[in-house]
């Protein structure tokens, strides 16, 4: 999800390599995926993209939910 809603200034945001080293994906993925729109919700603030770490945690959990719910039903079927 892009988003042009600014975050609180007083939040610290990552920046592409933060984020992409957290999920253990390449900066070049994470540029990827804010194309597609696809991935964590980020910020385009001037011509840097940042990451709320909470919004980036949460996707990253969400992703994993969603494997293991998509794991469970592959093997009741």
């Amino acid at each position: 999800m892009v988003s042009d809603e600014i975050p609180s200034r007083f939040e610290q945001l990552w920046d592409v390599s933060q984020a992409a080293e957290y999920m253990k994906v390449s900066a070049n993925t994470l540029y990827g995926w804010r194309c597609r729109k696809y991935g964590p919700p980020s910020y385009r603030l001037g011509n840097k993209v940042r990451y709320r770490p909470d919004e980036v945690r949460d996707w990253v959990t969400a992703q994993e939910v969603r494997a293991w719910v998509e794991y469970q039903s592959a093997w009741a079927s």
